[in-house]
């Protein structure tokens, strides 16, 4: 499938050329417009391709969702870009579908950077999320305010309900999720998992973690190194997992200094 993308060229004047086209991928539940402040900063220098991942935002939508999907749709928009080499940004499973697109094509791929994911098989994280989007979308959603209602009683973290209410789209006189909500029902233990890989990828390879999240630990540490010999880590304080949203400066500068 082709996916929905956004590219924004390089600001660059034509004497100038760009060093790099990077793609950007969003986690689980969001869309393209997630990281479209990176995508603005990173346009000074490079050439920058947002997507939405597999039913998600305006991308189409499918049954299967696996981590080789995925990255063999980030692949099939690159080839229809004519685009041969890349790097790539992901934060959290767009993180590791672009741990995913580096293990299956490493020719291809550049540099990566994984916002706070590890290449692991994660417990169910989201059950109270699920249930709560489960439960708004089986009834007539009015307004956004009616629909936070709803959310409160599952989802106790009011960002966390913010960044959800983010794909609220607007049919006539109700809303609807952007998201295809059963498949990814269906397909969440298969997105907390991870393939394994014979590759390994030999590049740059950044790992940036919230200092508060736990969604890289220190045993993640030979997991992580296994695949990506060359990896190296940077952590920002008094983040959570959303730390592209909670500090989106330091984010935003660590990206732009790896790709220099």
């Amino acid at each position: 499938m082709i996916l929905n993308y956004q590219q924004k060229k390089s600001t660059l004047t034509e004497s100038k050329q760009p060093s790099e086209n990077i793609f950007i991928i969003h986690g689980l539940f969001g869309s393209l417009s997630n990281l479209s402040g990176l995508a603005s900063e990173l346009q000074e220098i490079h050439h920058t391709i947002s997507v939405d991942l597999r039913n998600h935002g305006n991308s189409p939508h499918d049954n299967s969702m696996t981590y080789i999907e995925m990255a063999n749709d980030i692949f099939a928009l690159a080839d229809h870009l004519n685009i041969e080499r890349f790097s790539i940004v992901g934060h959290s499973m767009g993180g590791k579908v672009a741990m995913a697109c580096a293990l299956l094509n490493p020719q291809r791929v550049n540099k990566i950077i994984v916002a706070d994911i590890a290449p692991i098989v994660y417990p169910d994280k989201h059950n109270d999320v699920l249930i709560g989007l489960n439960v708004l979308a089986n009834q007539p959603i009015k307004s956004r305010k009616t629909a936070e209602l709803t959310l409160s009683a599952y989802i106790t973290t009011p960002e966390t309900r913010q960044f959800l209410l983010k794909s609220l789209r607007k049919k006539g006189e109700h809303f609807s999720l952007q998201f295809n909500l059963p498949a990814l029902n269906a397909n969440y233990a298969t997105i907390r998992a991870w393939p394994e890989f014979d590759n390994i990828f030999n590049k740059e390879a950044l790992f940036i973690k919230g200092a508060d999240s736990d969604y890289i630990l220190p045993e993640y540490q030979a997991d992580i190194l296994h695949y990506f010999p060359n990896a190296k880590a940077k952590m920002i304080k008094n983040t959570g997992h959303w730390l592209h949203a909670e500090k989106p400066k330091t984010f935003n500068r660590l990206v732009k200094e790896f790709f220099k």
